[in-house]
């Protein structure tokens, strides 16, 4: 059986070191015995979806991306519906896919998880026409991706959004009404509202702990503290693990219809897109093939990577010797 045909979509801002990327897979590719990956840089004008497309045109079986946030979503976006697999390598300081999957800041390890063969099929949110994989926002979430220096997150990585978030914990709540399927209006005054296709966030933090990426349905979280004891409280819970938090009710569905009144940061993947007075959210099931690490069985997508860390000494050692 021959080796997969595999490419590489790289946004070259985002990679401090891109050399050591192109030895790494390389080294990673020939020590399993499959041939040379195509490479794509991304662009100003596209940030990696026709990049993506175009490897699957070409006959790339495996996608490599490697880049922010939005490179990632960008690729999932073209890969989407394909049974081309996409294999997550970390790079930037938000990364809410690899952080999810476990591979935050090691390429090594994230090459030989691909390699490893593990796959699962994903579900992907729907926004217009791109597509997310971890989790959609409106509200006070995407205000503080919108508060936090590129500078800063370069200096201390994902705790920069601490002080992003600080900037706005007393800012006025939104006023909205929220459809589930196309039910009943529910009319709420919250900070935020995030649709969800997996559970964490940045640091580990589990805010949906019930989210299944594969269920065929999103999981709807709307936080409404009013007080900045209320965030204490709400963040407290949350960082517990406890079965119910202060100030933040939860749902599922697989259309989500947010309407507001006045424009409002929002964001997809951890990636700001731009300002609107509303966020309309639909699934596709199961759309994405993902590369994840084996055993595949823990449906929130945090797998024990530890095989796959021990094996990526040897793809170093070859990247080493390569240089």
């Amino acid at each position: 059986m021959p080796a997969p045909r595999t490419a590489v979509v790289v946004n070259p801002v985002k990679v401090p070191d891109p050399e050591l990327l192109r030895r790494t897979i390389r080294a990673g590719l020939a020590g399993a015995g499959w041939p040379e990956p195509e490479w794509f840089e991304t662009t100003v004008e596209d940030s990696g979806a026709g990049q993506a497309a175009k490897a699957a045109e070409n006959g790339a079986e495996l996608v490599f991306v490697c880049g922010g946030d939005g490179t990632v979503m960008a690729c999932v976006t073209a890969l989407a519906g394909t049974d081309v697999a996409l294999a997550v390598l970390p790079a930037g300081t938000g990364n809410l896919l690899a952080a999810n999957l476990g591979l935050t800041g090691d390429l090594a390890t994230a090459v030989e998880v691909a390699l490893a063969g593990g796959r699962r099929r994903i579900d992907v949110g729907v926004v217009g026409d791109r597509c997310f994989a971890v989790m959609a926002g409106m509200g006070f979430d995407a205000q503080m991706l919108q508060g936090t220096s590129e500078a800063a997150k370069k200096r201390v990585g994902w705790l920069a959004y601490l002080a992003g978030a600080a900037k706005h914990l007393r800012d006025r709540p939104m006023r909205v009404t929220i459809s589930l399927d196309g039910g009943k209006p529910m009319r709420r005054r919250p900070r935020t509202v995030i649709v969800g296709n997996v559970g964490r966030l940045q640091g580990g933090v589990r805010l949906l702990g019930d989210a299944d990426p594969a269920d065929g349905r999103l999981d709807v979280a709307v936080l409404s503290p009013g007080s900045l004891l209320h965030w204490a409280a709400l963040a407290w819970a949350v960082l517990r693990r406890r079965p119910r938090v202060p100030s933040m009710e939860t749902y599922t569905a697989e259309r989500v219809e947010i309407r507001g009144g006045r424009p409002q940061p929002r964001q997809l993947d951890g990636d700001l897109i731009e300002p609107g007075t509303g966020l309309s959210v639909s699934v596709r099931h199961r759309a994405l093939l993902l590369c994840v690490p084996q055993p595949d069985g823990d449906p929130d997508l945090a797998y024990d990577v530890d095989a796959a860390r021990r094996a990526a000494q040897d793809v170093r050692a070859a990247a080493e010797e390569t240089r």
